[in-house]
């Protein structure tokens, strides 16, 4: 979702329009003869701000009520899942790119898991690689730190917002406002020059910081269902548009800060985004829906959209589950303290690795996972990408595509 920023050098009306959930104010913008052609006119246009959430009272309706439950039931099973041959470790982090590969995807960054997982690795030698990639990395690396704030229990503040945003951007070319909360007219959609026929347009600038202090206070809260918690978190972040860019994927972040928060999330996220992206207008309409009032019609597509994420991702671990049960049969079912054993368990983590990538992941010798490694290329289950001064590099390409398999099929409506 785009977004542009501005000065919006005119005070408001008298008129405001009401909402249940906050409030239009009607401005005029200059027009600016000095604007490339398009971007020259003024006109009227109307700011959103929303209404303070930190102690206001929310009612569902029955069917948002029975969507909720059943997507609290979903994560209960998700995160009971306990599998045999992968790591918890592994399967988390598989889920956890999947996830920050959706959330970028909505924003128009798209890779596939076979770039992102090359990309993670020449990043864990320190290499330059994939700028693109490296934005998802980014995105990787600030769903960390939303779910690191969500279980740290200390009272949750706009500067681990700020935090979680900082991540999100310090490798990208917009690092220089990573962190920083808007000092500027924002909006979203129409010309990249002035509001008028904007999609949408945030508040003032000058009221964020106090709307973001709100935000903050009601997601420390513990009176209210965990996933309509999230969901209203994340319409009031996005309502609010506190930054310069990257408002989509840090707001999705903040998803799981509160999901954590509240213990729906213990040991593996489920990939919501992937959901939401197959259904962009659903998602887009829910986001309005919040913001004309429409609270049960935006918590009922959100905790749908998240007990589909977290039914997939169960189904995703008994794949791949499936995959290494065939791979140690074809391997002659390895005893279980084996480096190959182990380096199989690990793999979902790392789906491109080196030597010194496996002796990481499973504590074993040099040589026991060299050895390892050479013997799933034997087996056809990895595949040597080179050969150069850095060492041999290998991909399971298998599981690689288990996974785009994957995300195409959530991502279907």
């Amino acid at each position: 979702m785009g977004n542009s920023e501005r000065n919006a050098t005119v005070p408001p009306t008298e008129h405001t329009t009401r909402t249940p959930l906050g409030h239009l104010e009607a401005r005029y913008w200059p027009a600016d003869p000095t604007a490339p052609p398009g971007g020259q006119r003024g006109g009227a246009f109307n700011v959103f701000v929303p209404d303070a959430i930190a102690r206001r009272e929310f009612t569902l309706d029955g069917e948002a009520i029975a969507a909720v439950v059943e997507a609290t039931k979903a994560l209960g099973q998700l995160n009971d899942t306990r599998p045999e041959l992968t790591s918890l470790a592994a399967l988390a982090r598989n889920l956890l790119r999947t996830e920050s590969a959706a959330s970028s995807r909505i924003e128009g960054v798209k890779i596939s898991h076979r770039r992102l997982a090359r990309a993670a690795y020449a990043r864990t030698r320190s290499r330059r690689g994939d700028n693109r990639a490296a934005e998802v990395l980014g995105n990787v690396e600030a769903m960390e730190r939303a779910i690191e704030l969500g279980t740290s229990g200390e009272p949750f503040s706009v500067a681990d917002i700020q935090d979680i945003h900082r991540t999100l951007l310090r490798f990208t070319d917009d690092r220089d406002i990573a962190g920083v909360l808007r000092t500027k007219q924002s909006w979203i959609g129409g010309n990249d020059y002035h509001p008028v026929g904007a999609t949408y347009v945030g508040p003032p600038h000058e009221q964020v910081p106090e709307l973001m202090v709100d935000l903050c206070r009601f997601i420390s809260r513990d009176d209210v269902a965990a996933v309509a918690q999230a969901a209203i978190a994340h319409a009031q972040f996005e309502n609010i548009h506190p930054f310069a860019d990257g408002n989509g994927r840090a707001g999705r972040a903040l998803i799981y800060t509160v999901l954590r928060r509240r213990g729906e999330i213990t040991n593996y996220i489920p990939p919501i985004s992937l959901v939401l992206v197959g259904e962009p207008k659903n998602y887009v309409g829910g986001l309005g829906a919040y913001s004309q009032g429409k609270l049960s019609t935006w918590c009922g597509r959100f905790a749908h959209a998240t007990a589909r994420a977290a039914s997939e991702a169960e189904r995703l671990a008994q794949q791949i589950e499936a995959v290494q049960s065939k791979w140690l049969e074809r391997l002659g079912e390895p005893r279980r303290d084996a480096a190959i054993r182990e380096v199989i368990s690990a793999l979902p983590a790392q789906p491109v690795i080196d030597v010194p990538a496996a002796q990481q992941l499973t504590g074993k010798s040099h040589v026991a996972v060299g050895n390892a490694l050479i013997q799933l290329e034997e087996a056809g289950i990895l595949k040597k990408l080179n050969e150069s001064k850095w060492g041999r590099v290998w991909e399971c390409t298998e599981l690689l595509g288990l996974v785009d398999d994957f995300e195409k099929r959530v991502s279907t409506p």
